[in-house]
C-alpha cells in the first residue's frame, strides 16, 4: 500500500488492491469474498461517510464562493492575532466534532489560513491532520474512550486523566514540527477605537449550527450537514440550477471510490481473520506483557485505522492476559493503539488530508513518526509512574 501510494495511485484504488491481495494471502473462499463486498456496500457507516464526505464539498463549495471562509480566517485573525493559533484554529474546532470525514472539512481552511505563505502541501497535511487529533484521548463524545472505560470498567475520568498529557502532547509536538519559519508577526492588534466587524463571527454561524446539532442534539453529521446546506440555500437565494450545480459538485467518482476501498479493506482485515490471528499468536508465544500492551493494539489500529477497532479487538485479551484491568496498562494500551491508528495508511483523515492537499504520504510521514514516538515515550515514562 505505501509503495502504490508513494507512486501516486489514487488512494481508492490502492485500498481495492490491498483488499484484493489480502484476501488472496488468507486464502479467502469466494463466498467470504463475496460477503466482504456486500459488507462494504450496504453498512451503515458506508453510506453514512458517502453523504458526509459529499455534503463536505458541497459546504465547501458555498462557504468559498460566498467568500464566507475569506471572513472566518479575517475573523481569526482579528482574534486570535498570531497567524500560527490562526492555522491550526480550524483542525482543533473541527475536531470537536467525532464525525468521520472531518479532516475533510479543515483541510479547506487550512487552506486559506496558509494563503501566501510558501508552505509545502506535506507540511499543511500534517496540520490539519495532527492538530484534530488531540481530543479522541481525552473527549466523551468518541465512542474510542468510552468504548475502553466500558470493557476495563475503569472509571471514565481516571482514563480522561491519564490520557490528558497525550492529548497536550499532540498540540506540543505539532508545534515542534510544522511552522518554525513562520515569523512572529509584528502587525499592530486591531485599533480599540476601530468597529468591530460582527460579520466576522457571523460567517462562523455555520460551523457553531454543526457543532450544536451534532454535539448539543446528537444529530447525525450527514443530517447536520443538509440542514446547514438548506439553510445557506434559502439565506443566499439559490435557483434551482445553482443548487443542482452545487449539489453535483459533490458527487465524484473519487469520493466513491475512496470510501468503498477504505470499508473494503477493514472488512477485508476481519473477516480474513488477520486481526484474530494476531492476537492468537502473542498469546500462544508466550510474550512479556509490556511488549504486548503495546504490540497489539498498535498492530490493530495500524491496520484498521479506527480506534473503536484497536479497542474492541484488543482490550478484552489484554485484560485477560494482565489478570484484570490496571490503570497504567489501560491508558498505555490506548496511548499504543491510539498512535496505531495515527499513523494508519488506512485512517480516513490521513487518506483525505493527502488526498486534499495532494501531498506525498511519507512527506507527512516525516512529521508524524517523530512526533509520535516522542508521545510514546510519555507513555511509556506515565506507564512506570502508575
Amino acid at each position: 500500500m505505501l509503495l502504490l501510494l508513494r507512486l501516486k495511485l489514487q488512494v481508492g484504488y490502492v485500498l481495492i488492491i490491498a483488499s484484493a491481495l489480502l484476501s488472496a494471502l488468507y486464502l479467502m473462499p469466494v463466498e467470504r469474498i463475496a460477503a466482504t463486498v456486500r459488507s462494504a456496500v450496504a453498512d451503515p457507516v458506508t453510506i453514512q461517510l458517502f453523504f458526509a464526505l459529499t455534503l463536505i464539498k458541497v459546504l465547501e463549495k458555498i462557504l468559498r464562493e460566498q467568500q464566507v471562509m475569506a471572513k472566518m480566517m479575517e475573523a481569526s485573525r482579528d482574534l486570535l492575532k498570531k497567524r500560527k493559533a490562526v492555522i491550526i484554529s480550524m483542525p482543533l474546532l473541527i475536531g470537536l466534532l467525532p464525525s468521520l470525514g472531518g479532516a475533510y472539512f479543515s483541510a479547506p481552511m487550512v487552506e486559506e489560513a496558509t494563503k501566501g505563505l510558501r508552505m509545502p502541501a506535506e507540511e499543511k497535511g500534517f496540520i490539519n491532520y495532527w492538530f484534530r487529533h488531540p481530543w479522541e484521548y481525552v473527549l466523551p463524545l468518541y465512542p474510542g474512550i468510552l468504548l475502553a472505560a466500558a470493557i476495563t470498567r475503569i472509571e471514565l475520568r481516571s482514563l480522561i486523566l491519564s490520557n490528558a498529557a497525550y492529548a497536550l502532547l499532540i498540540c506540543i509536538t505539532g508545534f515542534l514540527f510544522s511552522m518554525r519559519d513562520i515569523k512572529p508577526e509584528t502587525r499592530k492588534s486591531r485599533n480599540a477605537d476601530s468597529p468591530f466587524r460582527f460579520s466576522g463571527l457571523a460567517s462562523f454561524l455555520p460551523i457553531v449550527l454543526i457543532l450544536v446539532l451534532v454535539i448539543a442534539l446528537k444529530m447525525e453529521l450527514h443530517y447536520a450537514l443538509g440542514v446547514t446546506i438548506a439553510l445557506l440555500f434559502l439565506f443566499y437565494r439559490f435557483g434551482p440550477k445553482a443548487m443542482v450545480m452545487t449539489l453535483r459538485h459533490g458527487f465524484t467518482a473519487d469520493v466513491i471510490t475512496l470510501i468503498f476501498g477504505a470499508m473494503l479493506f477493514k472488512f477485508a482485515m476481519e473477516n480474513s481473520g488477520a486481526v484474530g490471528n494476531l492476537s492468537r499468536y502473542f498469546t500462544e508465544e508466550g510474550i512479556p506483557l509490556l511488549p504486548v500492551l503495546f504490540v497489539l493494539p498498535f498492530v490493530s489500529g495500524l491496520l484498521t485505522g479506527l480506534t473503536v477497532g484497536f479497542v474492541g479487538s484488543t482490550f478484552p485479551l489484554l485484560i485477560s492476559l494482565a489478570a484484570g484491568a490496571h490503570l497504567n496498562q489501560m491508558t498505555f494500551a490506548f496511548a499504543s493503539g491510539f498512535l496505531g491508528v495515527l499513523l494508519s495508511p488506512v485512517h480516513i483523515c490521513l487518506v483525505l488530508t493527502r488526498e486534499y492537499f495532494k501531498a506525498d504520504m511519507w512527506g507527512i510521514y516525516r512529521k508524524i513518526i517523530p512526533a509520535s514516538a516522542i508521545i510514546m515515550a510519555a507513555a511509556l515514562a506515565e506507564y512506570f509512574i502508575l
